[in-house]
């Protein structure tokens, strides 16, 4: 079969990797931006990835793990206040490193990777007999069959940015500052021995509060250095991994498709379903995006029933991800609720940001029940008889 895979993020080089591993097929790979440019610094996963990419391909698995930034536990830390730490542990790894990871093996499996290669309709990959869509959450290829996927975007409420920085986080580390236009917190996490990501959010009040509205990248980096210096340490931020883009203030979009195939293009990743990057999902869901793909593709079927039943397999898998990441997305949205409670409880619901039960339940009582319960049999059964009741005030 002759596949093209539109995009080189995570998902078309896995997916890639995966169908050169046969060595029958022959798979281009088509990315518009030359090697080592992309957007963001460091991603998140945990050890039942590595344990999926194993089973997909040791290799590509053995690499990430050797590349890979282990931090250990999260730590909330609320300015003024002694941080409070879980334990635990969890990787980061840089997101240029994982691409030149994932395209390095997919070459060496007869790969054809083309860099600074637009596509920008179905004519230009019309020869494939499989087009598979990866190329992010603004898919060209998606958006001119709109209504045939059924897309669907909610835009978050609040303002985050994604930058950079030197000092490196040993543990997943929440820091939030009051100021006198509101709440504004990062979420920082080491992703190599040198660096972090450095992600800022606050709502929109406290953003044109700060003046945000107003400065380039220049002022709001100065800002921000200033607000967050007890967790910097001196260091500072940078705009993003990559000299020729600047940082800029975004909106969430999360994005869903009632249908992911149509004829013989099919979605995959950030183009068929983002997922709040509270979550710290969307890689994970990518890769496993792909081993879906590949998995279906290798049995005896007509291209037209493994398309089908890799997207209906990967929507009810998805689902529940994007459900924790609705309630994870709006607990931040309302941070003001929970932040007046003292550290360790504000840290107990902020794990705890997933319930669709939080929400509806005063954080006192909740906080007492979740103590009462320690997440035993009572708080599950509690939330899924609830979950369904509620379900429908939280559609995408």
């Amino acid at each position: 079969m002759k596949v093209a895979c539109v995009g080189g993020g995570p998902a078309g080089l896995y997916f890639a990797i995966l169908m050169g591993r046969d060595g029958t097929h022959e798979v281009t790979v088509l990315e518009r931006n030359p090697p080592g440019v992309t957007y963001g610094w460091g991603v998140v996963f945990w050890d039942d990835l590595l344990d999926e990419l194993r089973a997909g391909d040791p290799e590509t698995a053995d690499a990430i793990n050797a590349n890979a930034f282990r931090w250990d536990g999260q730590r909330l830390a609320v300015e003024g206040s002694e941080p409070v730490h879980l334990p635990g542990h969890g990787y980061g790894i840089g997101r240029r490193r994982l691409l030149e990871i994932l395209a390095a093996r997919a070459v060496a499996l007869g790969v054809e990777v083309r860099f600074e290669h637009e596509v920008d309709d179905l004519h230009g990959v019309a020869d494939a007999d499989l087009i598979v869509a990866c190329d992010g959450v603004s898919s060209r290829l998606r958006e001119q069959h709109r209504d045939l996927f059924g897309t669907a975007v909610r835009v978050g409420r609040n303002k985050y940015i994604w930058l950079g920085t030197r000092k490196v986080f040993d543990a997943f580390t929440f820091g939030f500052v009051e100021t006198e236009a509101g709440w504004i917190w990062c979420h920082a996490y080491g992703f190599n021995s040198s660096t972090s990501t450095f992600i800022v959010e606050c709502s929109p009040e406290t953003w044109a509060g700060l003046g945000f509205d107003r400065f380039g990248e220049e002022g709001t980096i100065a800002v921000l250095e200033h607000l967050f210096e007890p967790w910097l340490e001196g260091h500072g931020l940078r705009g993003t991994s990559h000299a020729n883009d600047g940082a800029s203030w975004l909106n969430f979009r999360t994005l869903s498709n009632e249908t992911w195939h149509h004829e013989n293009l099919v979605l995959m990743g950030d183009a068929a379903h983002t997922t709040h990057f509270t979550i710290g999902s969307g890689t994970k869901l990518a890769l496993e995006d792909a081993l879906g793909l590949a998995a279906e593709l290798r049995e005896d079927t007509p291209l037209a029933a493994a398309l089908e039943r890799y997207a209906s397999g990967r929507r009810r898998a998805v689902a529940p991800a994007q459900s924790d990441a609705r309630f994870s997305a709006q607990w931040f949205e309302n941070v003001p609720r929970y932040a007046g409670l003292e550290p360790e409880r504000f840290f107990a619901l902020l794990r705890a940001r997933r319930s669709p039960l939080l929400p509806r339940i005063p954080p006192p009582v909740y906080y007492r029940l979740h103590r009462a319960t320690r997440n035993a049999a009572a708080t599950r059964r509690l939330r899924r008889w609830a979950a369904p009741r509620i379900k429908a005030h939280y559609r995408p």
